[in-house]
């Protein structure tokens, strides 16, 4: 086991066969290509053990609709609780809305007592137990006696349970495998120097989790199939086993893999410096040290760094509490387009199984994104974290408006039209409207694309803002956005149902487009805060650093005084030498 404080100096490095490597000037930094640091091995080993979990959650949830939605023995589709669309929407966003709420509680945890690995092993324990619960009580004995909805509750608050606890801890423990230096100028044995930039190596990091992940998220293939052609029980067995090679594999590497230890918690100090900032004029840069002691004569016991970390965490929340309206239309592969795929031909296709879809979507397109982001380094050009989640924003709002056409298609085609499978013509729900359900794919690949500009993205960009002491907690108030979008979701359920479903999509589109259009008139400047910032802190120092050009004299980068933005315009104004300082 390698273990190490918050300054990661005990942390195992990498060490590539090199020339030269040391710390780059401003100049090298702004001429030369930039290039990702090797990944070392305990970062691939938490991928790796990463996807074996994916391959569980999506196996587990892929037949879920189907599941409530379809009473067993329903002609073409198969079921056990026969509850219908509405109600089995319902119980799907309740079980996210839980998901998504429990990782505070293991944040807490994590960063107060357990640690990170501990944490997510607990966890991982009940996310096991509640898969075994749903599996054996999703045997044709079982369910005759009646125990397939009291399974299937238990079931969802375990799962639920082991779900949050790797939400809390799986983005931080993965990116605390990478010691992030600032930029080095490497001179490789061809005579070429390049810098290796350590948010590149993040990005490949996330991204290569992201795609490990969306190949294991076709596991819902194979459930789909063995959930059509022999029983669920069968299909979540088969989930059920990869969750405990999961635990294995963890297991078998924790020896070799990076540790934060809990040293105790700046959360308390963190929350006194926030209530002194909201006394203080809500303003962030007025909890300092100095200006309570020169405006109040207080001595006060947090630190000026750890204000500023709080200002650079507080903008990560605002940015990833933007996503609402991104992880409501994500949400809508696992419920509605489930649904809407059932309306159609299906040339013999499992209905739930061809969300799958948007996973081989991820892993055509992650590796070219990824290689377009190689390419964009190579030349200096920048695709910042908020340029890329608006691109995000941007698919996904395509991908809805796509639906909505795709809906009308199926609206516009018999024998049912506007009541798909409801009307006397579909000879007891067997003949859908005869439209063919390849069509619904172009869906998934827009949606796939918007996932890795944003999703990725976004956890990435929460992991770099946040406190050292603290990635974890603000990982977890990042999942609170998927809590609010489920709880949405189940406030709209009602009107998730024919013939309202072209309206239902369009309005996803409009709200998704006028996000995108809002986040990118509100947050880009962020994007170029953090350029100015990272040219202050990697400048060359000077004998006369007073000419260092500050945020706050541009017209076009003043900020509007919002708690935790005049942190960054405060810490863009410094000096180079004062950043590098404020930094350490």
């Amino acid at each position: 086991m390698v273990e190490t404080n918050h300054s990661g100096q005990d942390q195992p490095t990498p060490t590539p066969a090199l020339r030269i490597r040391r710390e780059a000037t401003q100049a090298e930094i702004d001429s030369l290509p930039h290039v990702a640091d090797k990944v070392p091995f305990a970062a691939w080993a938490v991928v790796l053990a990463g996807a074996a979990e994916r391959f569980t959650y999506f196996g587990i949830i892929s037949p879920w609709q189907n599941h409530m939605q379809n009473p067993r023995g329903n002609g073409a589709l198969p079921g056990i609780l026969g509850l219908g669309q509405s109600t089995a929407v319902n119980i799907y966003n309740a079980f996210f809305l839980f998901s998504f709420l429990t990782p505070t509680f293991f944040a807490l945890v994590a960063d107060l007592w357990l640690g990170r690995f501990k944490t997510l092993m607990g966890g991982l324990g009940l996310y096991l137990a509640g898969c075994v619960i749903l599996t054996t009580t999703s045997l044709p004995s079982a369910i005759d006696r009646g125990a397939g909805v009291g399974g299937l509750a238990a079931s969802l608050i375990l799962i639920g349970l082991g779900a949050g606890a790797v939400k809390a801890t799986f983005f931080a423990l993965l990116g605390d495998q990478y010691v992030q230096r600032k930029p080095q100028l490497e001179e490789r044995k061809n005579g070429k120097s390049v810098i290796i930039d350590g948010s590149m190596t993040l990005t490949l990091m996330y991204n290569a989790y992201y795609w490990f992940t969306n190949v294991a998220s076709l596991s819902s293939i194979p459930v789909t199939f063995l959930e059509v052609h022999f029983d669920f029980w069968v299909a979540y067995l088969l989930a059920t086993s990869a969750l405990a090679l999961c635990l294995l594999l963890f297991l078998l590497w924790a020896g070799k893999l990076v540790k934060i230890v809990p040293q105790g918690s700046v959360l308390p100090q963190a929350a006194r410096a926030l209530t002194c900032a909201a006394r203080s004029g809500f303003k962030l840069e007025n909890a300092k040290q100095s200006y309570q002691k020169a405006h109040y004569g207080r001595t006060v016991s947090w630190s000026d760094r750890l204000v500023d970390e709080l200002g650079r965490g507080l903008i990560a929340c605002r940015v990833i509490f933007s996503l609402v309206v991104f992880y409501l239309c994500i949400n809508q592969m696992y419920n509605n387009l489930i649904s809407q795929a059932g309306q159609v031909n299906l040339s013999g296709v499992p209905n739930d199984m061809i969300q799958a879809f948007s996973g081989v979507g991820c892993i055509i397109f992650g590796p070219v994104l990824q290689a377009m982001y190689g390419v964009l380094g190579r030349y200096g050009i920048k695709f910042p974290p908020i340029a890329r989640m608006t691109a995000g924003f941007v698919f996904c709002a395509a991908a809805m408006a796509y639906a909505a056409g795709f809906q009308q298609m199926i609206y516009s085609t018999g024998p049912c039209f506007e009541q798909p499978l409801a009307c006397d013509a579909s000879n007891g729900s067997t003949i859908p409207n005869q439209v063919s359900v390849w069509v619904q794919l172009p869906v998934y690949a827009l949606m796939a694309i918007g996932e890795i500009f944003t999703y990725v993205t976004a956890f990435e960009y929460a992991y770099n803002k946040s406190p050292k002491e603290i990635k974890t907690v603000v990982q977890a108030l990042t999942q609170l956005t998927a809590c609010v979008a489920s709880a949405l979701g189940m406030a709209i359920s009602p009107v998730a149902k024919d013939p309202y479903m072209v309206i239902f999509y369009s309005c996803l589109a409009g709200a998704m487009a006028l996000t995108a259009v809002l986040f990118w008139w509100r947050f880009r400047k962020y994007d170029r805060i953090d350029a100015h910032l990272n040219e202050s802190s990697y400048a060359e120092t000077s004998d006369d650093a007073s000419g260092s050009p500050s945020l706050s004299s541009d017209p076009e980068k003043k900020l509007g005084g919002t708690v935790g933005e005049e942190v960054l315009e405060a810490e863009a104004s410094r000096t180079p030498r004062e950043s590098i300082d404020a930094r350490r």
